[in-house]
């Protein structure tokens, strides 16, 4: 058959896993992309909000105001709202007039810094702090943004203390020793940071030797840092839902309510020592502007929600025996949980610092346990915060300090939700216990169950697993030994009995499959045991187990049904390929020596398949008619073996018939598809080319019905035959047929052949009639027109397909005219 073969795809092939690799980096990128628009939009329209409020403009009047403050500080637009959104009460100024938004005076001068890389460090914190959800995120985010730029080592964040002293809120660049020791400051005089937040001006130590007989420097020991800046936050106390505006609506809109002590300090350490430059002073206070806001936004400490139900719950916390705490989500600008808040905490809850019970409300889950966010429990909690579904975690270890020393311990944290809230206790982990549910997990994945019979004393255990592969009821107990072989089969008894015997008096281990009826059907089962013995050698107790394997025996069976059937398919198809290759022996007879037709030179050649048990139905056809001319088959039935053969003779004899009896070849076309058409007998469509060769005067007439088309070669040329109309036979009730004619001369060579000469998997056929034509090509330059040599250069060392072939040659010395 003439068909485009397509390209087969590889359903088995291992993926591309760098391509894979790819994409899923790709999509990653665009997240996190997408996540920082979300985020930075929100703090835009914050920023845009406040100024509205205050001034009472539009929208893209506030958004104006923005885009000029920023452009006459020299700032971004997202700095700018950081500002915005930090300021707590900067100078008053003149009130704006009605028409005149430009004349609103800028928020407190910061000196804008003047080096490019300056401001492009700004900008680059500026777009970090979107993703900032926690004291201990900004601190890393000073020190990877702002610190290389002025030589900074290390940062620390303080927060103000009620009492007046200072608590350590996140850290950066010091190890977690020295975080520790410093994590309370008390309210003692010399303390630089206290005086920062006191006086709302940053404090430069910058002489380590004076700075010691002055101060009590933070950090050990104290020459480790040779320099330090402290600078407070001047707005990061003021409540969130302010947006750090004032709201005096006598003032000029940005707030004018005073001096107020910051709450929070920002400390940047320094191994070498000498004095920061003016620009590097410019950027640390720059950056810590910037920073106001983000604080407020998720609190430097928040006190937990008040309220009977968080009241009650910590009442209850107070009696619990283990360690809990009560979480509330904290959301960012973008609606996603950054963290949890503690809101009660049992007095046997311990964070990784040491703190513990009612000193752990208020703060952050990942500021008390940091590494908790790369583990399966933030997802847990995550999870069931969004689903309520519970979560309870596999055991692990975690390091805790004791009265001041470290204790590791191991438990199974388990998540539930309350109310909007989660609840997230942790239970001391015992080792047996877990190793019973993995003997329990061992057996229900297996399908096997132990079993235990005391000989001497006649006590049975059996786990729960040996009952259910027996489908009897616990209640009923467990059977004895020696009367374990009346469950399996009558004709399973015998063999199950004699290995039972045997061990029991013997002592010799048994390994027996046996089966047992049960509701479900037969089971198959196996047994395995060993006994155990007193000093005499007496079998005293035995011991093993008992397996389903049942799944597997039916899948062992289903195999060997599936080998048998195909064993018999195969041999009902070699025995049907030799029945019909000798049929096709007896239907095709094969010239052995050239034929001369009408003073033609005809070869045949037909070369059936190379693999398969299938032969197929390829077929040709060459005689002289009454008349003295000369009549060209070739065709191909679709299909292969019994059918494909029964097809290929009905259409053999029945086409040279019809020539012969003075049909034309168009109308034996016509009535050879209806044949195919409507017979029952028929094998469906095939392809055909019909050729008749008048030797007065050399013409060939030929028609064809979706056959490849004849091959010419003359003078050494080589070139293929226009093709008239033609489809496929039996494929149509009105098929359309047409006739082509060609005049031949001495010399000329005419192929006539099926596609199987041609066409090979996974090709395009026009690619196959090149090669069969550049072949041809070959023998014509080198003189040579042998059949078999060109069989041998077209053909593949393994032929998928039968081929068929007519060479038919006109004679150099042609004298028919």
């Amino acid at each position: 058959m003439t068909s485009e073969p397509a390209v087969p795809g590889d359903p088995g092939g291992a993926p591309d896993l760098a391509a894979l690799t790819r994409v899923v980096a790709r999509q990653r990128a665009e997240m996190d992309r997408l996540q920082d628009v979300a985020a930075t939009s929100a703090v835009i329209e914050r920023a845009k909000g406040a100024v509205m409020a205050r001034l009472g403009c539009t929208p893209d009047a506030a958004h104006d105001t923005l885009v000029q403050r920023a452009k006459a500080a020299q700032r971004t637009l997202l700095e700018e709202c950081w500002i915005t959104l930090g300021t707590l009460a900067p100078p008053r100024a003149p009130a704006p007039g009605p028409h005149a938004p430009d004349a609103v005076a800028p928020l407190r001068a910061v000196p804008p810094a003047t080096a490019e890389d300056v401001s492009v460090s700004l900008a680059r914190l500026a777009r970090s702090l979107v993703r900032v959800g926690a004291p201990q995120d900004l601190a890393r985010c000073l020190l990877e943004h702002v610190a290389p730029d002025v030589g900074a080592d290390a940062v620390l964040l303080y927060a103000r203390l009620p009492a007046g002293g200072l608590e350590l809120i996140g850290h950066a660049g010091v190890d977690d020793a020295l975080a520790v020791q410093w994590q309370q400051v008390p309210p003692l005089a010399g303390i630089a940071p206290l005086e920062a937040l006191r006086s709302g001006e940053p404090r430069w130590l910058e002489d380590l030797s004076a700075d010691r007989k002055r101060y009590l420097l933070i950090g050990e020991p104290p020459e480790r840092w040779g320099s330090r800046a402290w600078l407070p936050v001047l707005g990061a106390g003021d409540d969130p839902g302010t947006d750090g505006l004032g709201d005096d609506p006598g003032t000029d809109g940005f707030g004018d309510s005073g001096a107020e002590e910051a709450a929070v300090v920002i400390g940047f350490l320094r191994r070498v020592g000498g004095p920061f430059t003016p620009r590097s002073r410019e950027q640390l206070e720059a950056a810590v502007r910037l920073c106001a806001a983000p604080l407020a936004m998720f609190g430097t400490r928040q006190e937990p929600a008040v309220g009977s139900a968080v009241d009650a719950v910590q009442a209850v916390f107070d009696r619990l025996p283990v360690p809990a705490v009560l979480l509330t989500p904290v959301r960012g600008p973008s609606g996603s949980v950054e963290d949890f808040r503690v809101d009660a905490a049992t007095v046997d809850t311990v964070d990784s610092t040491g703190r513990s019970g009612r000193r752990l409300i208020g703060l952050r889950l990942l500021e008390c346990w940091p590494t908790i966010a790369a583990e399966m429990l933030w997802h847990g909690c995550l999870d069931t915060l969004t689903r309520g579904t519970p979560f309870t975690g596999e055991p692990v270890a975690r390091q805790r300090m004791v009265d001041g020393e470290a204790e590791l311990s191991a438990f199974c944290a388990h998540v539930e939700r309350l109310g909007d809230g989660l609840v997230l206790s942790g239970l001391p982990f015992d080792p047996s216990d877990r190793q019973e549910q993995r003997l329990a997990d061992v057996q229900r994945l297996g399908n096997l169950g132990w079993a235990n019979w005391n000989l001497a004393s006649g006590d049975i255990g059996w786990s729960s697993q040996v009952f259910t592969i027996f489908e009897r009821d616990p209640a009923l107990g467990a059977v004895q030994l020696t009367d374990l072989p009346e469950l399996a089969l009558p004709e399973d008894v015998p063999g199950l009995a004699r290995a039972v015997g045997e061990l029991v008096r013997l002592g010799r281990p048994c390994d027996v499959p046996f089966r047992i009826v049960t509701r479900g059907g037969v089971r198959h089962l196996r047994a395995v045991a060993e006994a155990v013995t007193d000093q005499y050698g007496t079998p005293v107790e035995v011991h093993g187990f008992v397996q389903d394997l049942t799944a597997q025996r039916s899948a062992e069976l289903a195999l060997v049904a599936s080998e048998r059937a195909m064993l018999t398919q195969h041999g009902v198809l070699q025995a049907e390929r030799t029945v019909a290759a000798r049929l096709q022996d007896a239907l095709l007879p094969l010239p052995k020596e050239p034929v001369q037709l009408a003073g033609l030179r005809v070869e045949v050649a037909y070369l059936p398949a190379q693999s398969g048990l299938n032969v197929g139905g390829d077929w040709f056809s060459a005689i002289q008619l009454p008349d003295g001319e000369a009549l060209f088959v070739v065709g191909d039935v679709a299909g292969h073996g019994m059918d494909a053969v029964a097809t290929m003779a009905q259409l053999r004899f029945t086409a040279k018939g019809m020539v012969i009896t003075g049909s034309s070849l168009t109308g034996a076309l016509n009535r050879l598809s209806a044949l195919l058409l409507h017979s029952r007998d028929s094998h469906g469509t095939a392809t055909m080319v019909l050729a008749r060769y008048d030797p007065a005067e050399r013409r060939l007439l030929w028609a064809q019905a979706g056959h490849p088309p004849p091959l010419l070669v003359r003078d050494g040329a080589v070139r293929y035959l226009d093709r008239p109309a033609g489809m496929l036979l039996g494929a149509s009730d009105t098929p359309r047929y047409g006739e082509a004619e060609c005049l031949l001369r001495p010399g000329d060579r005419v192929l006539l052949y099926t596609d199987g000469l041609v066409e090979r998997p996974a090709e395009n056929i026009d690619r196959g009639l090149e090669r069969l034509a550049g072949a041809v090509a070959a023998q014509a330059v080198a003189g040579t027109a042998s059949l078999d040599r060109l069989l041998g250069a077209v053909l593949e060392a393994e032929q998928r397909d039968d081929v068929c072939v007519l060479d038919i040659r006109v004679p150099e010395d042609d004298t028919a005219r």
